[in-house]
C-alpha cells in the first residue's frame, strides 16, 4: 500500500508541474502521427564477435578488431568470453601499434585475471608495448625504464613461459639504452670538466649496468676523470678493472695511453669501489668494439 501511495505523489506532482500546459501530447517531441517503438537490439552470439574480430587481425585491420572485442568484453561481463576479448584486446592494440591502449588493456588482465594461462602473455604484451616506445638515447628514457621493469617482472614471475628468453633479450636492449643515457650525460659532463658529474654518471654504468657495452667505455671515462681530478689510484684502478676484463679493447687502449702519458699504469687497489663493484661478477664477454 506504501508504494502504491508514493507512486500516486508522484504522480500528482507531475501533474502539478503540467498544470500551466493543455494536455501532455503538448509536449510529446514525437510528430503526432508517430507513435514511439522501442527497438530490441539482438545479441550478438559471442563467437561470431570473436571470429569478427579474428578476420579483422588478419586483414591487419588492428583498430576494428579491437573494436570487435572490446563491444565481445562489454556484451559478455564476467565470463570466458569477456576474459579472451580483454586479452585480445591487448594484442590488437599492441599489433596495430597502440601501445598505450595495449598497455591499458594488458593491466586490467593481469589485474582480473592474474593466475590464468594467458597472465604470462598479458605481461609480456604490456612490457612489448613498453619496449616498443624506446626511444633512441638522446631522449628521456622513462620508457625504457618502465620496459626494463616490465620485463624483468616478467621473467621472475613467469620464468618457464615461452616468453621469457624474449623477454630476457629485450631487457638487455632496455639496460643497455639506460646505460647509453649515462654515458651521453657523463661525456657532457666531462666536457665541461664538471668531472664530479661525470663520475656519478659512470658509475652509475658500472655499477648497474656491468653487462651492457657501454661499461668499457664508462671505465675509461672514469680513468679520465679521475686523473683530471689528480685521484690517480681510482684512475689506476679503473684501467686495471678495464683491461682485466677487456683486455682487447680499445677503451683500454685509450685508458693505458692516458696513465702512461701521466707516468703511471694500471694497478687495481681492491678497496675502491670499482673493484668492489666488479667483484664476483662473472667474465664479462670479450667485446672489441
Amino acid at each position: 500500500m506504501r508504494s502504491v501511495a508514493v507512486r500516486a505523489v508522484a504522480i500528482g506532482a507531475c501533474g502539478i508541474v503540467l498544470a500551466g500546459c493543455d494536455t501532455l501530447s503538448s509536449i510529446n517531441p514525437f510528430d503526432k502521427s508517430e507513435t514511439y517503438k522501442p527497438t530490441i537490439v539482438a545479441e550478438v552470439p559471442g563467437d561470431q564477435l570473436y571470429n569478427d574480430g579474428l578476420a579483422r587481425i588478419q586483414k591487419s585491420d588492428y583498430e576494428g578488431a579491437a573494436k570487435k572485442f572490446s563491444a565481445l568484453e562489454k556484451q559478455y561481463p564476467a565470463s570466458e568470453w569477456s576474459r579472451k576479448a580483454l586479452i585480445m584486446t591487448a594484442y590488437a592494440n599492441y599489433e596495430g601499434g597502440l601501445y598505450d591502449d595495449a598497455i591499458v588493456a594488458s593491466k586490467r588482465y593481469l589485474q582480473q585475471y592474474p593466475t590464468t594461462s594467458d597472465a604470462a602473455y598479458a605481461q609480456y604484451l604490456l612490457a612489448s608495448s613498453y619496449y616498443g616506445q624506446i626511444p633512441d638515447i638522446t631522449r628521456d628514457q622513462e620508457a625504457s625504464e618502465r620496459a626494463m621493469l616490465a620485463l624483468a617482472e616478467l621473467v621472475e614471475r613467469y620464468p618457464r613461459s615461452e616468453y621469457a628468453n624474449d623477454a630476457k633479450q629485450k631487457l638487455q636492449v632496455a639496460r643497455d639504452q639506460l646505460a647509453g643515457k649515462e654515458v651521453e650525460i657523463g661525456r657532457f659532463y666531462l666536457q665541461k670538466r664538471n668531472y664530479s658529474g661525470a663520475i656519478n654518471r659512470f658509475r652509475t654504468v658500472v655499477g648497474q649496468y656491468q653487462t651492457t657495452r657501454h661499461v668499457e667505455e664508462a671505465l675509461e671515462r672514469l680513468t679520465e676523470a679521475y686523473m683530471a681530478m689528480g685521484i690517480v689510484n681510482e684512475a689506476q684502478t679503473a684501467a686495471a678493472v678495464l683491461g682485466h676484463n677487456f683486455p682487447n679493447s680499445p677503451w683500454y687502449k685509450d685508458a693505458y695511453a692516458l696513465l702512461q702519458k701521466g707516468g703511471v699504469e694500471p694497478r687495481e687497489d681492491s678497496g675502491s669501489w670499482i673493484s668492489k663493484a666488479f667483484r664476483g661478477v662473472p667474465q664479462v664477454t670479450q667485446k672489441t668494439g
